[in-house]
């Protein structure tokens, strides 16, 4: 083995072959698509009802860097910031450590011609992703009621991926170095 295989601190070899992963992925999740993201619009929605217009009629509006917007729309920008967090994090422990070690889903990846470092990116953005399909219903839900209609929405994408990448990557060392759930 060359010296760059033994060294643990080496750069990752990336390839294409990450896609076919992240579209296995997709398709086992197409099947459950419907429970998934009802499961994930449930939370926030309840948080939304419960806190924003229960509590919300008692709080009135919160000052915001000086300006002052009601509490329901503060309450769901967090929501949507738990719900990137929770989906990634949710994702790339419980799901990917199942894949790895109770189905054995990546041994029979690894069978084929693909690194490991490929499959752990394509657990990653699986999990990036898939954070970002729960905000944008959350998103939708948002619209529905009514609680925004700001075009800001459409630029909270791109960073709410960002908090979905940082979460799966921080959860998926966890899933490494777990030795059960």
């Amino acid at each position: 083995m060359s010296q760059i295989q033994n060294n643990i601190w080496a750069a990752p070899r990336l390839s294409m072959r990450w896609w076919p992963v992240f579209q296995r992925n997709w398709l086992v999740w197409k099947k459950l698509a419907i429970p998934s993201l009802v499961g994930n619009i449930a939370e926030p929605l309840m948080w939304l009802v419960a806190f924003g217009y229960g509590l919300g009629a008692l709080v009135g509006q919160v000052e915001l860097d000086g300006e002052k917007v009601p509490y329901i729309l503060f309450l769901a920008s967090g929501s949507i910031c738990m719900s990137a967090m929770n989906a990634a994090t949710f994702e790339a422990l419980y799901s990917a450590f199942s894949r790895m070690h109770v189905q054995k889903t990546w041994d029979g990846i690894m069978n084929a011609p693909v690194r490991l470092d490929d499959v752990v990116l394509a657990e990653m953005l699986w999990a990036a992703f898939k954070a970002l399909f729960s905000v944008t219903a959350i998103l939708v839900v948002m619209l529905a009621l009514g609680i925004s209609h700001s075009w800001k929405l459409l630029v909270a994408w791109p960073v709410l991926l960002g908090v979905g990448i940082t979460f799966s990557c921080m959860a998926l060392i966890f899933n490494a170095l777990a030795k059960g759930y």
